[in-house]
């Protein structure tokens, strides 16, 4: 008998956090889970966005009130100081360090996330985001740099990995015959999350700056609140599959049991991340992640350095320009920020929906391949004056950046089984970090090297283009050496069991075929207007500013 079986019956009774007590009963349906997915990930997504805070962060201090000796402070002096305004670089920092504590934090936790649930984890997460956000906003108000740090950035990145991952086991589990498109409504929200947050924060920022200061402080803390509530709303709101739950009349189609790149079997964490499979695919996703930085990172000033007065349509390109047409041509790389926030939202939905069909490697193989294609022609459009066409390549090569993080869960549920996929999930999101950490880098030595060297601003970017490309036929040759899993490796009936157990499962009395069938009704629609009236608001306002560019 498992341990599980014996707590339950002794007679006792699970917490309310606790996974056993989240297992779905007859009346729900599985439509709703996305929508806590989504109410999770829309909140976290703000990541994305978080560029709208670091010019006002850099002007607390008005300038009369700022030391004649604040120069240029080092990072130490930034630390503590109270009397000079922090440099944009110093706050910079705070982005790098959440990306890094969500792969720190995903890696670490997302075994005990198994074991432990949606619910719980999910709250955790919405405590660590949301109190993140709120300790960040007292360290602006206090204006102390490693208060931010330790509240947005670790604290916060925390609650990033946490919320990130909590869905990806769920999701996949209940819907087995669509594991794309389910990986891909949660995903597209973290996509998505900047277009819903990024405009709700100027809009603070400025509704705040009426009772003087530039209201950073107390945005961050509303943001931090309104984000806790609506996290837990969404975690307090998922259900689990009951064990061996399925679909009502879906089987696994013949092409699927037939094909050896979806495996029947599940493989342990702890040999999960010792296979060769699983390292090929974290370089995929890496590189796939580090030559999509590149074009996030170099967008706007790409579009303004290489065609800069043709976007207005002047033939004179060596004229001066007057502040209304270089404000035009801000607006209109504005524009293509807002672009890059669509593209790379619904991208993960439909490039993973579209894995369905095509199968998770060969999505990969068209990421790669259309991937090289596009990032080769980014500078030949550039030297021809074909602005349309460059930002139709740069939206394509973004869709391609969101569609990877969004496939990869099923393409890990593919290879290694759905029972642990979101602890391997949470290991995997380690490429993101280091992407994160080191593309950046790179590109930034890439353009200085080229600027020292004399090369003109307009064709600084054609190597760094080339050289991700480069980057992408790497992955290319990645995806192309993964294979399945040997069997050997597989979980036997025993360890199965054993894991089941400490999920609970081994102790439901539900009856499987019969949970979950519940009608879509009233409280369908009321969730999904829920996350998706926000997430339109935030569509309308990224396609209004890419109207800039038409």
């Amino acid at each position: 008998m498992s341990t599980a079986t014996t707590a339950s019956s002794a007679g006792a009774r699970p917490g309310f956090f606790e996974r056993e007590n989240t297992i779905a009963g007859p009346g729900f349906n599985r439509w709703l889970v996305p929508t806590s997915a989504l109410a999770i990930h829309l909140c976290i997504g703000m990541a994305y966005g978080f560029s709208v805070f670091w010019i006002p962060m850099s002007t607390l201090l008005p300038s009369a009130e700022t030391a004649a000796s604040c120069g240029d402070i080092g990072l130490l002096q930034a630390l503590t100081t109270t009397t000079c305004n922090w440099a944009v670089g110093h706050v910079t920092y705070t982005f790098g360090i959440f990306i890094a504590m969500l792969g720190i934090s995903a890696a670490l936790w997302g075994a005990w996330l198994e074991h432990a649930g949606p619910r719980k984890a999910g709250a955790i997460a919405a405590l660590c985001w949301g109190g993140g956000l709120v300790l960040g906003g007292v360290g602006v108000m206090t204006h102390q740099l490693w208060l931010l740090y330790l509240g947005c950035g670790v604290l916060g990145g925390i609650g990033q990995g946490l919320g990130y991952i909590t869905p990806v086991s769920t999701l996949i589990k209940w819907f087995p015959d669509r594991r794309g498109m389910a990986t891909g409504f949660a995903i597209m929200g973290y996509g998505g999350g900047a277009m819903v947050g990024a405009p709700l924060a100027v809009w603070l920022m400025g509704l705040y700056a009426d009772n003087g200061g530039n209201g950073v402080a107390l945005t961050l803390m509303t943001m931090g609140v309104i984000y806790f509530i609506v996290m837990s709303a969404g975690a307090l709101s998922f259900r689990v599959t009951p064990n061996g739950w399925k679909p009502q009349g879906w089987q696994p189609s013949p092409k699927q049991q037939s094909n050896t790149m979806i495996t029947q079997g599940h493989v342990h964490l702890r040999n999960a991340w010792k296979t060769r499979q699983f390292w090929l695919i974290w370089s995929v996703l890496f590189l796939n992640v580090t030559a999509g930085i590149a074009v996030i990172s170099m967008a706007s000033p790409m579009l303004q350095d290489v065609f800069g007065p043709a976007l207005l349509g002047l033939e004179n390109t060596g004229a001066a320009l007057t502040g209304a047409q270089s404000a035009a041509i801000a607006a209109a790389a504005a524009g293509l920020v807002g672009l890059i926030s669509l593209f790379n939202s619904v991208g993960r939905l439909f490039w993973a929906s579209l894995s369905d069909k095509l199968g998770r490697k060969n999505t990969y193989y068209v990421f790669f391949v259309l991937g090289i294609i596009t990032y080769c022609s980014l500078p030949t459009w550039g030297h021809w004056g074909m602005a349309g066409m460059f930002v139709i390549a740069i939206c394509v090569i973004l869709s391609m950046y969101g569609g990877g993080f969004a496939t990869v869960p099923a393409y890990l549920a593919d290879i290694f089984g759905t029972q642990m996929v979101g602890a391997i999930h949470g290991r995997l999101l380690t490429a993101w970090t280091a992407a994160g950490l080191i593309g950046p880098i790179v590109i930034t030595l890439i353009r200085e090297a080229q600027l020292d060297a004399g090369v003109a601003p307009a064709l600084v970017y054609d190597r760094t283009l080339y050289i991700m490309a480069g980057l992408l036929a790497v992955g290319l040759v990645c995806n192309s050496l993964v294979r399945p899993v040997d069997q050997s490796l597989h979980m036997s009936e025993e360890e199965l069991a054993r894991e089941r157990a400490l999920q609970n499962e081994a102790s439901v009395s539900s009856d499987a075929h019969q949970a979950a069938r519940g009608r879509f009704g009233a409280r369908g629609v009321l969730a999904w207007l829920a996350v998706g009236v926000p997430f339109l608001i935030g569509l309308y306002i990224a396609l209004a500013k890419a109207a800039a560019l038409f």
